[in-house]
């Protein structure tokens, strides 16, 4: 599937350079940074229900 999007050149650039710096395409480095990205957004709303659940009847209790 592909995506077009417009970016600033400001952050054209910092993509760029983080890209040479790993060797890989712009491309490529936007696929990796928007997968991990995603990644963490995952865990960090799986660790918040996780949490949540653990300690709902704590949370039951101080809300008498």
């Amino acid at each position: 599937m592909t995506l077009t999007i417009d970016l600033p050149n400001d952050l054209f650039e910092k993509l760029a350079g983080l890209a040479h710096t790993q060797g890989v395409s712009v491309e490529e480095c936007a696929r990796q940074e928007l997968g991990e990205r995603l990644s963490r957004e995952r865990a960090i709303v799986a660790a918040s229900e996780y949490v949540l659940r653990k300690n709902a009847e704590l949370y039951r209790r101080l809300a008498q």
